[in-house]
């Protein structure tokens, strides 16, 4: 159990590291677009979910500790649902209501396709 812990603590680590990463370089480089670091970081893990799930079906023989580590911690930690939502609301607050329904359009059709085509590219 400790391992199943420590596993999915370090892979947590460097994905929520990687999400403030990406948030920090988006708005230093396109503050007024505070958004697409989320959306990204989202979509990404989106595709990486659905690719390692597509793998784990193909080797299910692979260790519970590294399984839970890459799902539950990394992806985990690099995703965001709370900062997706606040994103919106904060869209919605500035007047800008076209793009926050756009944004959450696009996180949520997004989302279920990167997904989608993270499994399918496992099945090559």
């Amino acid at each position: 159990m400790i391992g199943l812990i420590l596993s999915v603590s370090v892979a947590g680590v460097a994905g929520t590291l990687l999400r403030f990463a990406t948030g920090q370089w988006v708005t230093t480089h396109w503050p007024r677009h505070f958004y697409l670091a989320t959306l990204a970081v989202n979509l990404l893990g989106c595709l990486i979910i659905g690719m390692l799930y597509g793998l784990f079906l193909v080797k299910p023989s692979v260790p519970i500790e590294v399984r839970a580590g890459l799902l539950v911690g990394f992806v985990g930690g690099l995703t965001t649902f709370s900062s997706f939502s606040l994103d919106t609301v904060r869209l919605l607050e500035s007047g800008q209501a076209p793009l926050a329904f756009g944004y959450a359009a696009a996180s949520v059709l997004g989302g279920l396709l990167a997904t989608w085509a993270g499994l399918y590219l496992t099945k090559f």
